[in-house]
């Protein structure tokens, strides 16, 4: 398993809420999304791959916290496996079905949060410092 971005404190500072039941779970699937994120991307390391720079540690741990928010008001355990789903009634006429947004190069649904945080610090792929 690779490194967990966020611990449940500083999830629940990120929510303004407690920690969910099974944070630590769910906060370890999240920095797997997010290391799927970042593929390509290019940062220092120590000898354990963990950032170095500190505007990179908080980005992870933001864009961590962003995911696991993100996950838990879509209705998804973090494992991928629930969808976003829309359903309008307007009188006697009734739609739904699957919300499909256009998905991460990586193939992760990536919070738009977390997106943003690695954004400003840089760390999408294809940016180069």
């Amino acid at each position: 398993m690779g490194s967990v971005y966020a611990t449940r404190e500083q999830l629940a500072t990120y929510t303004g809420a407690p920690a969910p039941e099974g944070a630590e779970r769910l906060l370890a699937r999240a920095s797997e999304d997010i290391d799927a994120a970042l593929l390509t991307a290019y940062y220092a390391t120590d000898p354990d791959g963990d950032p170095t720079e500190q505007h990179v540690v908080d980005a992870l741990r933001d864009a961590t916290c962003a995911q696991v928010e993100y996950q838990l008001a879509t209705g998804d355990d973090g494992t991928g496996a629930a969808g976003v789903w829309d359903a309008v009634s307007i009188g006697p006429v009734s739609l739904s079905g699957r919300r499909a947004g256009p998905p991460a190069a990586s193939g992760v649904d990536l919070a738009p949060r977390a997106h943003r945080a690695l954004l400003r610090a840089g760390l999408l792929p294809g940016v180069i410092w």
